[in-house]
């Protein structure tokens, strides 16, 4: 979501009942997205957790402090009338899936790539039909097209706002598998962090971590965290 910093303007933010839903509502008026359309939500407790967002706004209203909004706000005007195009973008992954490159040296952190990231590969070959090949090194290689086929499937079994923050998680964890994981409650908000940097994480532990990569770090984190949070605030 792009916006101006503006100043509070509204006295009370709430969640309002609607005909297709709940709706945001600024001291009874209704809150837009940058594309226009009405903000709203498909749960209550969704709805209620972005009023909230706007509820906590003091002085200059920050959009990086409203992460639901942002999210509902891209299901709304991107994911929606898009939805081919993100589906297409999260098969990109699957050609570069974090998990699918391994490394053969340093031992230690080839042993842990094993013992973290198959487990993970297994089961979308298990449960999701798609079986990746793994590879070492840095060089892309293509994956099978069934399991391209069965990762496609699988995204298209999921609502738009579960596509966005699946879409979301994707592009902070590098993986479809891990994003997928999440959408399926196989993994958590922090395991889904955690096996994303694993690499980063073995560095940091061999020489230290600098400020600039601790927010990098800090912000993949906070976007892991709000998919994971949507997905709950979606329920069942």
């Amino acid at each position: 979501m792009q916006r101006k910093s503006i100043k509070r303007f509204y006295t009370q933010a709430r969640a309002a009942a609607a005909e297709d839903g709940h709706a945001i509502q600024l001291d009874g008026k209704p809150v837009k997205t940058p594309g226009g359309r009405h903000l709203v939500l498909p749960s209550l407790p969704l709805a209620e957790a972005v009023a909230a967002e706007w509820e906590e706004q003091s002085g200059q209203i920050n959009p990086a402090s409203m992460p639901l909004t942002q999210l509902a706000s891209t299901a709304l005007d991107r994911v929606g009338p898009e939805r081919d195009h993100i589906t297409a973008e999260l098969l990109k992954y699957a050609g570069t899936d974090l998990l699918c490159y391994r490394a053969e040296i340093p031992a230690d952190l080839a042993a842990r790539q094993t013992e973290r990231w198959q487990p993970l590969l297994d089961w979308a070959a298990l449960a999701l039909d798609a079986p990746l090949t793994v590879t070492h090194g840095l060089i892309a290689i293509a994956q099978p097209p069934q399991a391209l086929a069965a990762l496609e499937a699988a995204i298209a079994r999921h609502d738009v706002w579960r596509l966005t923050a699946i879409q979301s998680a994707a592009a902070a964890m590098g993986s479809v598998v891990l994003a997928l994981a999440l959408g399926e409650g196989r993994i958590d908000a922090e395991q889904g962090f955690e096996l994303s940097q694993l690499d980063e994480t073995y560095q940091i532990e061999l020489w230290g971590e600098d400020w600039e990569a601790a927010d990098r770090r800090a912000q993949l984190k906070a976007d892991i965290a709000a998919a994971a949070r949507l997905l709950a605030l979606l329920g069942d």
